[in-house]
């Protein structure tokens, strides 16, 4: 139960990690700094897919033969 609230509070400060990059690239992408919104996309990115990740780590998986 408490890995159950861990994962979920993880979840959660990625998902505002992911939204708060996005919110800074599009601040950067007005302001004309191309490179720095890239930058921040990626890091949004990142924070997007870490969650994914580690949601799927709590789902057993199972090991087949074939």
């Amino acid at each position: 139960m408490m890995q159950d609230t861990q994962l979920t509070m993880n979840e959660a400060k990625l998902g505002y990690m992911s939204d708060m990059a996005i919110e800074l690239a599009q601040m950067a992408e007005v302001s004309g700094l191309a490179t720095l919104a890239y930058l921040f996309r990626m890091a949004a990115l990142e924070a997007a897919t870490a969650g994914r990740v580690a949601g799927c780590d709590a789902i057993p998986h199972h090991m087949t033969s074939h």
